[in-house]
């Protein structure tokens, strides 16, 4: 299968494109630079030059593939109008098609849980920083009954590579001594290791139109999360007042104070099986290293 991928170059889209052409599929790569397109033909990719905001560029690429994922976000000030025109010009493209369309969303559209364990049929209550997400869900949800095979993906606090929040948690007990949380740290994060979640994307191509699909495993207080990291770095953990965060973080400081647990089990019933190490575990293989990177 011949596989479109936006964001094939960053932290999720790698390790997608990776576990795309482990299974045997061919991926074009939406790249915004001409080092983007040298990573992807590195990685036995095709290049499609061309940026979120490139309509004409994601349409063909759409078209001319069997199937797309949606994995790119700007990540400024522009991300909510950019993704909605881009979801917009890829699923006019697919209309008619039946191809496979999986749009990357997460798992803070479902807001605070609480004790409640949030399945993919619960309500939405998105977070601030995402609250254009459940509009492009619908609609992405809704391209069904326009012939495309679409999905939502909803990936928990994503880990593994170094990268994501648990990253960022190692790389500032390195530099700055200090690895702070939001609040007291109670609030649970429903997590996901970036190579079992490249796993789903690939099996969510052969899910029925309309799916939603949470991908997260058990959740851990991120007061745990931080405090391994801080011990893997030789830095302390401490609290972080949420007024003062947010003075800081604005709405991202909101979405890390989010308490929640989410179910997995539409992407079990489609055979996923995470099989990765814990959050608490790859942190914990990072003292092995924080020595020489000190």
């Amino acid at each position: 299968m011949r596989v479109f991928v936006t964001g094939a170059t960053g932290y999720v889209g790698g390790a997608v494109v990776e576990a795309l052409r482990a299974a045997g599929h061919e991926v074009v790569g939406l790249a915004r630079s001409d080092e983007a397109a040298r990573r992807l033909e590195a990685a036995g990719c095709t290049a499609l030059r061309g940026s979120l905001a490139d309509a004409d560029v994601l349409a063909q690429g759409a078209r001319e593939a069997d199937a797309t994922i949606h994995a790119a976000a700007t990540g400024g000030a522009d991300q909510a109008e950019v993704d909605t025109i881009a979801v917009g010009a890829l699923l006019d493209a697919l209309a008619g098609s039946g191809k496979p369309f999986v749009y990357t969303s997460g798992i803070w559209v479902l807001g605070a849980t609480g004790d409640a364990v949030a399945d993919d049929d619960a309500p939405v209550n998105a977070a601030r920083i995402v609250a254009w997400r459940p509009a492009v869900e619908r609609r992405v949800v809704d391209a069904a009954t326009r012939d495309v095979r679409s999905v939502v993906l909803r990936p928990g606090v994503v880990y593994g590579r170094g990268g994501g929040t648990p990253g960022g948690f190692l790389a500032s007990g390195r530099k700055k001594g200090v690895v702070r949380y939001v609040g007291d740290g109670s609030q649970r994060w429903p997590l996901v290791h970036v190579d079992d979640l490249a796993e789903l994307y690939v099996l969510a191509l052969a899910a029925p139109a309309g799916t939603v699909l949470n991908a997260a495993g058990p959740s851990l207080p991120a007061r745990e999360v931080a405090k391994a990291a801080a011990r893997a770095t030789g830095a302390r953990a401490e609290s972080w007042p949420l007024e003062d965060a947010r003075a800081r973080l604005g709405p991202y400081a909101d979405a890390l104070a989010l308490d929640q647990q989410a179910s997995a089990q539409g992407a079990r019933a489609l055979g996923w099986t995470p099989s990765r190490c814990s959050v608490l575990e790859e942190l914990g293989r990072a003292s092995d290293t924080s020595s020489d990177t000190a």
